[in-house]
């Protein structure tokens, strides 16, 4: 059984460009709360295969986590995925789809999470948690847009 949250969002900047924002993860450490580093598994342009651990401070300690790119479809859908058993949580994995929609000079972006591969109590503490889950996306992806935003004027 999966866990599924949705967070959308309308963003004053072209698809194209809400894209590249999504996948640069060398501007994270200037939108991104409580980054430490991200240290790329290979180099270039982010592409199906892609692999990287993003390590973030949360509650006072370091927490890293695995992530892979799984689907890109410039503009308008990036797929990654999140292998719980390699990170800090050492349970699940996390599946987050992005899919941006044009609307005149403006986009709107919608994240579709899931969370998969829970059992047990981690499994009920999950869905316990599936609403933080979901507001600290919202919160990164409102971070990203204020940035996208910003540099924009």
């Amino acid at each position: 059984m999966s866990i599924h949250f949705e967070v959308k969002r309308s963003i004053q900047v072209s698809a194209q460009n809400a894209y590249k924002g999504l996948i640069d993860l060398d501007s994270a450490k200037d939108w991104m709360n409580g980054l430490v580093g991200i240290e790329r598994e290979d180099s270039g342009p982010l592409k199906v295969g892609s692999h990287w651990k993003e390590t973030r401070k949360m509650f006072g300690k370091e927490a890293s986590e695995h992530f892979e790119v799984v689907e890109l479809d410039e503009p308008n859908k990036i797929v990654l995925r999140c292998d719980g058993t390699k990170g800090t949580t050492g349970k699940g994995e996390f599946i987050f789809t992005y899919i941006i929609v044009p609307t005149g000079d403006a986009s709107e972006v919608t994240l579709l999470g899931e969370i998969k591969g829970l059992t047990g109590f981690s499994k009920w503490f999950g869905k316990m948690m599936a609403g933080a889950f979901k507001k600290a996306c919202a919160k990164d992806l409102d971070a990203l847009i204020n940035y996208l935003e910003e540099c924009k004027q």
